[in-house]
């Protein structure tokens, strides 16, 4: 993909879908390890629910801008992008410390300052892919966590890349998030799976599974028993970041090279226990007691996928009522629809800890 922008063809952008803890994170990293390799600048990215899109991209779309800048002689390409970066700061409102405000240019007056982010950020987009195209270098846009725009940022930001493909500029998207992503990115705009691919990310099927549990031991000398490896399997259900809990975890209990099933039964209780503490702990105290409550209500029935008149009946409110608290679970990455009308935890294993965390519990509320 790299090597056609960086010869004029176009690339089709990507954003990889999948739960929490499949590698989305990792992939991303992968690619801006082989875009550096390849000589490319990439801009990696972060988004979450306290900052809007413009507010994560101006930093790090001025640091860019910048570095073009110091490449080599004066280019007029180059120096309008600063110019429409620093009008867009402007329509946008964004308010930063002079450090970061300083471009040492002027605003480019009537470009890309409208403070209509649909009108402005494609204009921003393409004077960017152009300052990089005098450059001769392929700029790669990374952002993590996609899930957390806004139906406007995404919409913005799916006309802007876009308008970048229509003029076969050297700017690229690469990015992550959970499955919500697909369902956002259609509702902002109807031609974005034109514009993207959606590979998803999931459990690793048992045969890779295995391999991933083997082969660093394969490497200090040591393997698995068998059985130690079927059930380390079943317990993490192939998701890589348990796979590496519970190795990590088996590892440091086993006192010979070869690792036993009794070894894995000793480990379970303290990979269990580090991710109650960590993996899971630091999204349920992100919650309210009656989002909560909700969660709950799904882990009472099972992993899921649930329907969501089957959550309201064990809450014992109408279905009527439960929509607000469905619909900021899912901004906040907690849950994800499948399909319409059902709910599903966007963190594996999230019921088992929700059951051990409040093992008892009762319908909190009356029909209303």
């Amino acid at each position: 993909m790299l090597e056609r922008l960086r010869v004029g063809r176009s690339a089709k952008s990507f954003i990889a879908v999948g739960l929490r803890g499949v590698g989305k994170t990792v992939l991303l990293n992968r690619v801006r390890d082989l875009a550096e390799r390849a000589g490319c600048k990439p801009v990696f990215i972060e988004a979450h629910e306290q900052k809007s899109l413009p507010e994560l991209l101006v930093p790090s779309l001025r640091e860019l801008l910048l570095e073009l800048d110091r490449l080599g002689a004066v280019s007029d390409q180059v120096k309008r992008g600063l110019r429409v970066l620093r009008s867009f700061m402007s329509g946008v409102k964004l308010r930063y410390g002079e450090a970061e405000l300083s471009l040492g240019v002027d605003p480019e007056v009537g470009t890309a300052d409208s403070g209509d982010l649909e009108a402005d950020l494609p204009t921003l987009f393409l004077a960017v892919g152009k300052a990089a195209a005098a450059r001769s270098v392929v700029v790669v846009i990374l952002i993590d966590e996609l899930q957390y725009l806004s139906v406007r940022d995404m919409s913005a930001l799916i006309m802007a890349l876009h308008r970048v493909v229509q003029n076969s500029l050297p700017l690229m998207l690469v990015a992550a998030g959970l499955p919500q992503v697909v369902g956002l990115s259609g509702r902002s705009k109807s031609y974005a799976e034109r514009l993207f691919d959606f590979p998803p990310l999931d459990a690793l099927p048992p045969e890779d599974a295995i391999r991933a549990l083997e082969l660093p031991v394969e490497k200090e000398g040591a393997q698995f028993d068998s059985d130690a490896l079927i059930e380390i399997v079943r317990i993490t259900q192939g998701y890589p970041y348990f796979l590496q809990e519970w190795g990590y975890q088996t590892w440091n209990i086993a006192r010979s090279n070869l690792i036993k099933l009794t070894d894995v039964r000793a480990a379970s209780d303290l990979a269990i226990k580090r991710l109650d503490e960590s993996f899971f702990r630091v999204r349920f105290d992100r919650l309210t007691p009656r989002e909560k409550d909700y969660l709950r209500a799904m882990a009472e029935i099972g992993p899921g996928p649930h329907r969501s008149g089957d959550i309201a009946e064990i809450l014992g409110i109408r279905i009527q009522n439960i929509g607000p608290l469905r619909s900021a679970l899912i901004h906040k990455g907690m849950i994800y629809s499948p399909s319409h009308g059902d709910t599903a935890f966007t963190v594996p294993l999230f019921d088992e800890f929700l059951r051990r965390t409040i093992p008892v519990w009762q319908t909190p509320y009356k029909k209303q």
